[in-house]
């Protein structure tokens, strides 16, 4: 299987448990990687068949931009469902970086993989 990925997407959101948390945007960090064939797309030089991380892009910065979550764990999980379900893609794996979250710490975050390759 092939590997369609974006790297180092910020998007401003409210995430966080504590109430100055829930008044400010913080910055979130995705680095996606999603397994499609891109075999036809290849061979025909055509976009319908392929993931178009564009399209990809606009529907997560959307998404996160809108939400207000308390914990990452959540965000990130709903990301991989919005990818898996609205795009068909059977694998992504997604490492979401709050930056600034831990004092002296420049990278916090989590790590999930999702479906099968």
């Amino acid at each position: 299987m092939d590997i369609i990925f974006l790297g180092g997407l910020e998007i401003q959101t409210i995430i966080g448990i504590y109430d100055w948390e829930r008044e400010i945007k913080q910055t979130v960090v995705l680095n996606i990687e999603m397994a499609y064939d891109i075999k036809k797309a290849a061979e025909t030089d055509d976009i319908q068949y392929t993931l178009d991380y564009k399209t990809v892009s606009k529907r997560i910065i959307s998404f996160v931009e809108e939400s207000r979550f308390f914990l990452v764990e959540k965000l990130i999980e709903e990301i991989a469902a919005i990818i898996r379900n609205e795009f068909n893609v059977p694998w992504v794996k997604i490492t979401l970086n709050k930056k600034g979250a831990i004092s002296g710490a420049s990278d916090v975050g989590i790590i999930i993989e999702r479906g099968e390759k």
